[in-house]
């Protein structure tokens, strides 16, 4: 009689039943005994706290991101004749609890690389050591395994394009793995339910319907996502020239968020592109797409090299800059009442939908280190509580790169917000579209509104200090004053870091004859 194998399917970041490895491997790994895989998807706690600058750490938008993306899971699950446990608690409890309930022979899962997901690895391990079952951990959140890399994590290139041109030449993507067309039947056990938001200490969010696209998660929209952009719309080969845009659904792919959430697998994307380069068109668009998803995996790798120092305040570069936490001006900021246009529609976008493009990112994430000279932590964990598409690697790793503390940042460099409106915005219709008090100013003044003569204010219907804020600083003299205390910081900290190597250096001259353990 044959033997049967349970095997705990232990679904996090990785909401998708095509290219998943751990499933897979519970498939196809029992060579002597039927296998039963239970899934199961645990809502932690922790992971609706707050963060250590008092934000919700997963804000409504992200929650209802996530709820729809684990009840399209369970859908999914249930069509091919299995189901999707849902449980509420600390993962490293839950799991062995149900490993004793269940008789589990062996747990699966996706690992990753930051702190606090680490940390309950960690535990669970330890947990199941004691119970006797093995936890195994797969690679699957990037384009490339590190397996397949040019060199070791610990190895890996400081600056982006190092790592992209040797990675571009010498490496290659691994196919993806098939999706299951049936799956075994669950033993008798409690499914459990999909927790409201409600549940999770949160409020539905309200449905603006000036949001660029409505984001539902799971696999499914993904799916329909991917072949909207690439197939039926054909928008992939004007990729690389509407990638900069801020208004409408289609001027990016806009994957992030179902690519955050596991939801969409970035070597599934990857075969489309060669799909799409082999029966339409290959072109710098197509390549671009891949570029993109190449700083994706570089974050993660970049994270999981250095571990917690994306997250300290001197950021990867270790500068100690003495950045303000003057909460009323970073009120103003995440509120979008700053006076700059660009700026204040960025942000009001993300706060009534969660989402905003890449080029508003990088705008306002200026803005608040260097004109505002703000903590960037504080940004990072406010975008970590709003963004559906929040992934600590990129997100933690762009927050390092703009505040200039980055492994990869290019010293002091600020984005002239007005030129940057003039460049994406030029006729003023984004910032139009977020800021109602400003629509009938001509598109000439709508970026600099602080210009406007009193009898313009009357003619266009917007009285600057009372509907629309005057600038809280100078935009020129503000980056000139945090440019000086950016290269205090940074000179200071590179003295240091020369006069530390020489004292090395001379210590380690007497002993010369002892083997280097680094």
């Amino acid at each position: 009689m044959a033997t049967t194998t349970r095997i705990l399917l232990w679904f996090r970041n990785d909401l998708r039943l095509h290219d998943h490895q751990p499933l897979h491997q519970a498939l196809t790994g029992q060579a002597t005994s039927a296998v039963e895989i239970i899934p199961l998807y645990c809502f932690d706690p922790r992971q609706f706290g707050q963060t250590s600058f008092g934000f919700p750490k997963t804000g409504a938008f992200r929650a209802k991101f996530l709820l729809d993306s684990v009840a399209d899971l369970r859908r999914s699950l249930q069509a091919r004749g299995s189901d999707l446990l849902i449980r509420q608690g600390h993962p490293e409890t839950v799991i062995p609890q149900l490993v004793k309930d269940l008789m589990i022979s062996a747990v699966h899962y996706h690992r990753e690389v930051t702190a606090e997901e680490l940390a309950v690895e960690k535990d669970l391990e330890v947990a199941l050591t004691e119970l006797g079952v093995p936890l195994r951990g797969f690679w699957g959140h990037t384009l490339y395994h590190p397996d397949d890399l040019p060199f070791t994590i610990q190895e890996l290139p400081e600056l982006f394009t190092t790592f992209r041109k040797q990675v571009e030449r010498e490496a290659t993507v691994k196919p993806i793995f098939p999706e299951p067309d049936s799956l075994p039947r669950l033993p008798a056990c409690d499914r459990g339910s999909l927790p409201a938001l409600t549940d999770l200490g949160l409020e539905p969010p309200q449905i603006d319907h000036r949001a660029v696209l409505s984001f539902r998660g799971g696999e499914t929209a993904a799916l329909e996502r991917l072949a909207h952009y690439f197939w039926q719309q054909d928008h992939l080969k004007l990729y690389k020239e509407t990638r900069n845009g801020m208004l409408g659904a289609d001027y990016s792919s806009k994957f992030s968020p179902w690519l955050a959430l596991g939801c969409l697998s970035p070597r599934f994307i990857y075969e489309q592109v060669q799909t799409y380069e082999a029966t339409r068109i290959k072109n710098d668009s197509t390549y671009w797409l891949i570029f993109e998803l190449l700083w994706r995996d570089y974050f993660r790798f970049i994270c999981a090299k250095h571990g917690n120092r994306i997250f300290r305040t001197s950021g990867l570069q270790g500068i100690p800059i003495p950045w303000k936490e003057d909460w009323p001006l970073f009120d103003r900021w995440r509120q979008g009442l700053t006076g700059f246009p660009l700026v204040d529609a960025n942000m009001r976008e993300l706060a009534a939908t969660g989402f905003m493009s890449n080029r508003g990112r990088q705008n306002v994430a200026s803005f608040l280190t260097k004109n505002l000279g703000i903590n960037w932590q504080m940004g990072a964990e406010w975008f970590e509580s709003l963004l559906i598409d929040y992934d600590v690697c990129s997100n933690w790793g762009n927050w390092n790169y703009t505040a200039g503390v980055g492994n990869d940042a290019r010293g002091f460099r600020f984005f002239n917000i007005l030129k940057q409106s003039k460049d994406y915005d030029l006729d003023g219709q984004y910032v139009k579209h977020w800021l109602p008090e400003l629509a009938h100013v001509p598109a000439s003044k709508v970026h600099e509104p602080w210009k406007l003569l009193p009898v313009e204010q009357k003619r266009f219907g917007v009285r600057l200090g009372v509907d629309y804020p005057t600038p809280v600083v100078d935009l020129f003299q503000s980056a000139q004053e945090n440019e000086s205390i950016y290269n205090q910081a940074l000179y200071g900290h590179s003295n240091r870091a020369k006069k530390k190597d020489v004292r090395s250096h001379r210590h380690s001259s007497k002993i010369q004859n002892r083997p280097s353990k680094i």
